[in-house]
Parts: C-alpha cells; sequence; structure tokens
C-alpha cells in the first residue's frame, strides 16, 4: 500500500545538477544594469568583467598572486585549455572516478597521446591518493558530479611536489573548501553552485602553472581560444577580465548577481554551511530507511552537492527502469524535476543540493520520494 500524498510541496522543485536553480532570491529584473548592446571591451564591459573576477577572488578566497580568468565553454572549455596548454612537459597521471574524469582521460591518452598513467575507480569511490605520484602532472575531479563523491581534503598533495595539479572543480567551488595551496590549475563554470547561467568558464592559476606556461610549448599546435600566451609571455588581459573569445554580458550580469547573493549569506562558510545541510537532510532520510542509500561508499567522501542514491530495495526487478519511473512521478507531481541519475552513472537517483537549494524544500521533497517509492513498489507488483 502506497504512503499518503504528502501534504506539503517544495517551492522550488528545481534540484538538477546543472544548470542549477538560480539563488532564492533571483528574478529577472535583477539584471536590469546588464551592459546589454555593449562591446565587452568598452569601459562598462571591461569592469563588469573584472568585478566577476574580483569577486570570485573574494569569495573564494584565491590568494593575490593566482591568476583567474573567464574562459569559453564553460568548465569543459577551462578544463581543456588546461590540458593542451600544459600537459606534455613531464609524464601525466589521470585519475577517474565519474564520467568527466573519464572523458579528461580520454581527452589526454586517446587524443593529445600523452604517456599517462591512468588511475580509476567505480562509482562510489574514489582512488587511493596516497599511491599518486604527484611529481607527474595530475589531473582529477574534486567533487565527482555524477558520482556523488569528492576529494575529502588536499592532506594526500604534497607541497613540494614537482608536478602540476590539474582539478576539475566544477561542482565543488563554493560548497567546499578547496585548499588552493595544492591546486595549480583549477576550473569550474558559473551554473553549478551559484545558480549562475552556462556557457562560461573560470580558470585559476597558480604561479607555478603560470611558470610552465610560459616555459614550455606543447607539441601539438593550440587552437586561438586554448592560447594563454604569447611570445613566451602570459596574456595578462585574459585574467584582468580581457576576454578571448565574445561573453554574453547578461550572463555576467546574472553572475554578479550571483556573487552579491553569495555575500548576502556569509561568504563562502554561509554558501558551504547551506550546502552541507541540504545534502544532511538527504543522508539523515537515508540513514533511516532501508530501501535507498548513498552511492558513495565512504562518508568521508560524500558529496554535499551532487548527492547520488541507489535504490536497495530486494523487490526491486530492474534497477534501471524502477529509478527512472520513480524521478519520472517525482516530476509529473511537480515536485522534483530532472533528479534521475547520469546517463553514465548506475542507476538511482542524483539530487543537487548547492547553496541556491533551499533545505526547506530537500525537506518537503524527501516524503514524496517516499510517496514515489512505495507507489512505484506497488505498480510494479500489480504488472508482476
Amino acid at each position: 500500500m502506497a504512503t499518503t500524498t504528502p501534504a506539503t510541496r517544495p517551492v522550488n522543485p528545481r534540484f538538477s545538477s546543472g544548470p542549477c536553480a538560480k539563488p532564492p532570491t533571483w528574478t529577472l529584473d535583477k539584471l536590469s544594469d546588464a551592459a546589454l548592446g555593449r562591446s565587452h571591451r568598452a569601459a562598462v564591459g571591461k569592469a563588469k568583467l573584472k568585478a566577476a573576477i574580483d569577486g570570485t577572488r573574494e569569495l573564494l578566497g584565491v590568494p593575490d598572486d593566482y591568476r583567474i580568468g573567464i574562459v569559453p565553454a564553460s568548465d569543459t572549455g577551462a578544463v581543456e585549455m588546461a590540458m593542451w596548454s600544459l600537459l606534455g612537459a613531464r609524464k601525466a597521471t589521470m585519475l577517474a572516478w565519474e564520467s568527466f574524469g573519464s572523458g579528461w582521460v580520454t581527452d589526454v591518452v586517446k587524443q593529445l597521446k600523452i604517456d599517462a598513467e591512468v588511475k580509476t575507480a567505480d562509482y562510489g569511490r574514489i582512488v587511493d591518493l596516497a599511491e599518486v605520484d604527484f611529481d607527474t602532472d595530475v589531473v582529477f575531479t574534486w567533487n565527482g558530479t555524477t558520482s556523488g563523491v569528492r576529494v575529502p581534503n588536499g592532506d594526500a598533495i604534497p607541497a613540494d611536489r614537482a608536478g602540476l595539479t590539474i582539478c576539475d572543480a566544477t561542482s565543488a567551488a563554493f560548497a567546499q573548501d578547496l585548499p588552493w595551496d595544492k591546486l595549480d590549475v583549477t576550473t569550474f563554470s558559473w551554473q553549478k553552485v551559484m545558480g549562475g547561467e552556462a556557457a562560461h568558464g573560470m580558470l585559476v592559476l597558480s604561479p607555478r602553472a603560470v611558470e610552465r606556461l610560459e616555459s614550455y610549448t606543447p607539441a601539438w599546435p593550440l587552437p586561438k581560444i586554448f592560447r594563454m600566451t604569447k611570445g613566451g609571455k602570459l596574456i595578462e588581459g585574459i585574467f584582468v577580465g580581457e576576454t578571448i573569445n565574445t561573453p554574453s554580458m547578461l550572463a555576467v550580469e546574472d553572475y554578479l548577481v550571483a556573487l552579491d547573493w553569495g555575500r548576502s549569506v556569509g561568504g563562502l562558510k554561509g554558501l558551504m554551511a547551506r550546502a552541507d545541510a541540504n545534502a544532511q537532510a538527504i543522508w539523515d532520510f537515508c540513514a533511516d530507511r532501508d530501501w535507498i542509500a548513498n552511492l558513495a561508499e565512504d562518508e568521508a567522501t560524500r558529496s554535499n552537492t551532487s548527492v547520488c542514491l541507489k535504490f536497495t530495495d530486494a523487490r526491486i526487478a530492474d534497477g534501471a527502469a524502477f529509478a527512472k519511473a520513480v524521478a519520472k512521478r517525482l516530476e509529473k507531481e511537480g515536485i522534483a524535476l530532472d533528479v534521475g541519475a547520469y546517463r553514465d552513472a548506475p542507476p538511482g537517483l542524483r539530487i543537487w543540493c548547492g547553496a541556491t537549494v533551499e533545505t526547506s524544500d530537500i525537506e518537503a521533497m524527501l516524503p514524496w520520494l517516499e510517496w514515489a517509492f512505495e507507489a512505484e513498489i506497488e505498480a510494479q507488483a500489480k504488472a508482476a
């Protein structure tokens, strides 16, 4: 018998892992000051782009001697830009525990054909970082958006490493404490924790990464949108808002609004606390039930943003079909949108818990998740 239909509904049913929910106070009229119809090279455009970079540095606590640039093609563009420009000077180590990390492996091994050791872990796990040689260039995701696992801290990364660390932090930035002294290249996008618009990436470079750029020339030709040096020197304009290609000034304004909101909730600590509270509500829910569990096997590596869940009830005949049916019920009721697991991930659900999501909406959604589970179990029994 299915549980009683819950009385309370989430105010905002948007739990997509990207693009993610807008900040709770967001309204369209907040973008009225956007520099629309103006060149991004004009004073007003350059000022807004620089404000986006400066606001990012302030909110994330990025060191003053690190460069921050706005680059094309979202986080993917930022990662590719780093790999094509920096790798090949020494052996590389590729770490993958989810689909995006696996994509970076493909690009490095099959496209760039770089000498690389590949270390992988199944969904729900990360590799043993103590076994990684950080005298090689190491490429990894900090938070596995499609697997719900994260690096717990930077303790395994030595301060005196010879190689560079290239970190895809797109679903970690603004929700997790990134150890900047352990990261030489960090990438992310606006559309994750801050709920910004898609298509723009952020690239953060340490002084060690800049030194590599200025002392090493890859063996392969670089597309224009990947080039960060000219005449052996860093193109500094990229890191003060002089973007390589034309950005959307509407999206820039939207990111500035998101940064303002981030300051209003207590800055980085406030943003992290909001994500922690959202994830904890789901973890507590799972702990009290024997039919659902966190995909992450080790509590220390559980993501507080992309929380991935698996159904564990023995009555479920077809895990993939069951998970899709539950997600479909939640969407049909307008309770939770876009919560199905990523297409390459194990069957289950993926619920975004980043800072723009309200804990009250998570708490209102969870009884409906139980309702949808029981309803689908009943439907499956009738069909048998």
